[in-house]
């Protein structure tokens, strides 16, 4: 009996240290609301069965990823067209912001459907992050900076690639604060299952030793 309960002590010990860092990192960025620390009379469903995947967000990704592809081809015909009046400091430039943007894209997009759909918190922060910090200040970039020439097509391109980022930055904050949040829920309830499943463990040892034949 002493070692089975050693047992669950460290795995509670293991998955609560493991956990705990992971919540109060990202409640640093994404701190929860009040109505997360009171209870939620409204949701008759068990937790286990309430899904934390945000649907506006989905939806956002889904068109954004379809629309990057059009985005980049149009940035490539435009960048072809205007190449010879551009100075060529400008071509440099252009041409790595077109790089990194691309990486960028195709990397968040993937962050973004994997923290959403499968409900992980990390994925779900580094898509925010990384949308927020690094591909909303380039789009914006080619947006605004009138040095570079920019082009009617290339301009309502931007201008629509821009408003995809703005959407997904308040709604990706939305869904990784509801999430975090769930997570929260979750594990509480998971300590609590642990506690109720080692009591009852002591319990039926107890038993066992108590109407133990002599």
């Amino acid at each position: 009996m002493p070692n089975l309960v050693s047992i669950l002590d460290v795995k509670k010990m293991a998955a609560e240290g493991w956990r705990g860092a992971l919540t109060s990192v990202t409640e640093t960025v994404f701190p929860k609301s009040k109505g997360a620390n009171g209870r939620d009379h409204s949701r008759l469903l068990p937790i286990d069965t309430y899904l934390a995947s945000n649907l506006p967000l989905q939806v956002i990704l889904y068109f954004n990823a379809y629309y990057s592809g059009f985005w980049m081809l149009i940035c490539i015909v435009t960048f072809i067209g205007k190449y010879g009046k551009l100075d060529s400091v400008y071509k440099f430039v252009l041409i790595v912001i077109y790089i990194i943007m691309g990486i960028i894209e195709a990397g968040r997009l993937y962050l973004g459907y994997t923290g959403n759909l499968q409900e992980k918190v990390p994925e779900l922060a580094g898509f925010w992050l990384v949308t927020f910090i690094l591909q909303l200040p380039l789009s914006c970039l080619l947006l605004f900076n009138e040095t570079a020439l920019i082009m009617p097509m290339e301009r309502a391109a931007n201008m629509i690639l821009v408003s995809f980022i703005l959407l997904e930055v308040v709604q990706g904050y939305r869904a990784v604060k509801g999430l975090t949040e769930h997570q929260v829920k979750k594990f509480h309830l998971k300590q609590f299952d642990d506690l109720i499943e080692m009591e009852d463990v002591l319990h039926q040892n107890v038993q066992d030793v108590t109407f133990r034949p002599h």
